[in-house]
This record gives C-alpha cells, sequence and structure tokens, in this order.
C-alpha cells in the first residue's frame, strides 16, 4: 500500500512539476525579446552614389538628402511614433562592408539583443557604437554576410 502511494504522488509530483515548468517556459517565450522591428536602411554600391542619388531624384522621385533617402513610417496603424528607413549608395570600393548590398534591421535593446545572440554563437563584427541617431553594430549571418543592427533613437 504504502509503496503504491508513493508511487502515486512520485507521478503527480512530476505530472505538476512537468507541467509548471511548460508553463514557465511557455511564458518566456510569449515574452520573448523583440530581436528585428523594421528594416532599418538599404545599402548598396555604385560607380558614382551623388549622381546615383540625383537619378533618383529626377526620375523617381526620392526625396533626398545627403545620406541618400530616408522613408518615413509608422511602427503600427494606430501609432503616433515615426520611425524611418535609410536609403543610401555607398562607393562601389566602400569598405563599409563587402557585398553589393547591405541590409540594417531596426532592433530594440541592443545590448540585450547582442548578448542573447554572443550565446548563439552569432559572429559581432565589431563594438557597439552610439551617435546621436541610434546605437549600431555589425554581425555576420549564417553564410557570412554583413548585417548592421540599428536601435534608433526615435
Amino acid at each position: 500500500m504504502k509503496k503504491t502511494i508513493l508511487i502515486t504522488l512520485t507521478l503527480v509530483t512530476t505530472f505538476c512539476l512537468g507541467f509548471t515548468f511548460k508553463s514557465i517556459i511557455t511564458k518566456n517565450n510569449d515574452n520573448k525579446m523583440k530581436k528585428v522591428t523594421g528594416i532599418g536602411g538599404v545599402f548598396f554600391k555604385c560607380k558614382d552614389p551623388k549622381a546615383t542619388t540625383e537619378w533618383y531624384q529626377k526620375h523617381l522621385g526620392l526625396d533626398t538628402n545627403p545620406y541618400g533617402a530616408t522613408f518615413e513610417w509608422y511602427e503600427s496603424p494606430d501609432s503616433t511614433k515615426k520611425a524611418q528607413t535609410q536609403w543610401t549608395p555607398f562607393a562601389e570600393n566602400s569598405k563599409y562592408f563587402d557585398k553589393d548590398f547591405m541590409i540594417n534591421y531596426r532592433v530594440e535593446n541592443l545590448e540585450a539583443l547582442v548578448d542573447e545572440l554572443k550565446k548563439e554563437g552569432v559572429t559581432i563584427v565589431d563594438k557597439i557604437e552610439t551617435f546621436d541617431y541610434g546605437k549600431f553594430v555589425h554581425i555576420l549571418d549564417g553564410e557570412g554576410n554583413k548585417v548592421q543592427l540599428w536601435e534608433a533613437v526615435d
């Protein structure tokens, strides 16, 4: 009789602990930190960035500035919080990125994200840099492409 009660209590305890553990894990996954909130920029190499910017302004109507063009948008349909995506041509010999294109992803809480990426074995190319308009860091994706992460100051 004692053996049956002990086995029953052990099974009930194991079930309850398993259920509790699953609930904790599920809750943590539901509240998991956002990694990417949008495209922060599209950067590409070309022979003459100034002429390319002027071409896009003239022929496609981009509202250009010294850095290319900035597209403003809202974070959600009911939001008053503006965000932006930067479009920028770079000189074809630029060393800022290796391939012909580089994508910049908007993220929240860059420091926490970099810590998480390090734990996941992602290559962090440089240290986080801070400017008036946000924090930046470069990582490598699974194929070795340089990707820029940006926590904007909006």
